[in-house]
């Protein structure tokens, strides 16, 4: 028998629905009301509640909420939209899909978020109408930067806070220093309704547009059947807000377990050759992943399957060298050696002492045969 089927794997992820959740949802199917209404409402309104901000608006998914925000914020054909090649594809999707041209600028060499000197070149070289700034692997990026880079340039600030639920920049939420916020639920990140998405901002107008461009462009608090802009169907189901309810009551137990798994890592895998995660004062990881770096991750990353442990790329391939951007120009040397460097290991809140301890023990294994 080999190790790997003597005890059960350590997986990557492991989403933890738990018993309230179940019956919020099992409430919602009672009612025989599934679609959006006064429980996608509740959600939005705790959501905002918890995050400082005026208004929670509750979308089908996390691509859906950038698009929507970019949207609402006015980014279309004509436009262009700094932002990193160091990201799931979605983040400059969301910006195509307005009509707008997404623009990178290259990462930061050590937290790997985008860089505020490389964005605001890119900026002033495109005559940028937009930052779109990622909180990768939910460590927070240099958002008072980014801030000052749009008030300077007069551009709109979008956080895509899909993987930072719980991180926060001085004392303030992730997503909520900008223009608005994108956040995700999808079954992996930090908390989740299944599939899901909310955009937070404390712009009036921003937060109304928003509502209309995700239910059909209808008017809000006229004819339910009055349609003044051409939209889309981005609706949360009032099912997936109750799972939502639930989890955001959780969601400070959920990062406190990760930030003290990451810690445990952090701690035992200090003396290894490994580059870990990054730690910024005044920023607090929310670690959504752990991600290491090493000159010979695939070889690693065998090493670990062999041995029981489940561990991820993010991101193996940076969006400008995706086929969907052929064509698209540019180097950018830290995200490209990113991609073939990164390693994410298991954080997640459903990890025990033990499998922690098989991790460390694997990684150390594995460092110290080659």
């Amino acid at each position: 028998m080999s190790r790997s089927e003597e005890r059960p794997r350590v997986p990557i992820a492991a989403p933890d629905v738990g018993e309230r959740a179940r019956e919020n949802v099992e409430r919602v199917l009672a009612s025989g009301s599934l679609a959006a209404g006064e429980e996608v409402e509740a959600f939005e309104s705790t959501f905002a509640a918890t995050h400082g901000v005026d208004h929670a608006v509750a979308v089908s998914n996390g691509t859906a909420a950038l698009h929507v925000a970019l949207h609402a914020l006015g980014i279309g054909p004509g436009d262009t939209v700094v932002t990193t090649p160091f990201t799931f594809v979605a983040t400059a999707n969301a910006v195509r899909l307005c009509g707008a041209t997404p623009v990178f600028a290259d990462v930061d060499e050590r937290t790997l978020n985008l860089d505020p000197d490389a964005a605001e070149r890119a900026v002033r070289e495109h005559d940028a109408d937009a930052l779109l700034v990622v909180h990768l692997y939910g460590l927070p990026a240099r958002t008072d930067r980014f801030a000052d880079i749009a008030d300077d340039h007069d551009l709109a600030l979008v956080e895509d806070a899909a993987q930072a639920h719980g991180a926060g920049v001085g004392g303030k939420p992730a997503g909520t220093v900008g223009d608005a916020g994108c956040f995700s639920f999808y079954p992996t990140k930090n908390m989740t309704t299944g599939e899901g998405g909310m955009v937070v901002t404390d712009r009036d107008d921003v937060a109304e547009r928003a509502r209309r461009f995700r239910n059909h462009g209808r008017a809000t608090g006229g004819s339910s059947y009055e349609h003044v802009e051409v939209g889309h169907n981005f609706r949360m189901t009032d099912v997936a807000a109750a799972l939502g309810r639930a989890q955001l009551d959780r969601l400070p137990r959920f990062v406190q377990a990760r930030r003290e798994h990451a810690a445990a890592l952090t701690a035992a895998l200090a003396d290894t050759p490994l580059t870990l995660p990054p730690v910024r004062t005044g920023r607090r990881h929310a670690y959504h992943q752990y991600t290491v770096r090493t000159d010979d991750r695939d070889a690693l990353r065998e090493a670990l399957d062999a041995r029981g442990i489940d561990t991820g790329v993010y991101y193996p391939t940076p969006v400008h060298r995706q086929p969907a951007y052929d064509g698209w120009d540019g180097s950018y040397p830290n995200a490209e050696r990113a991609a073939e460097e990164v390693l994410s290991l298991p954080v997640h809140p459903r990890l025990s002492g033990t499998d922690i301890d098989r991790v460390v023990a694997a990684v150390r294994e594995v460092v110290a045969d080659e």
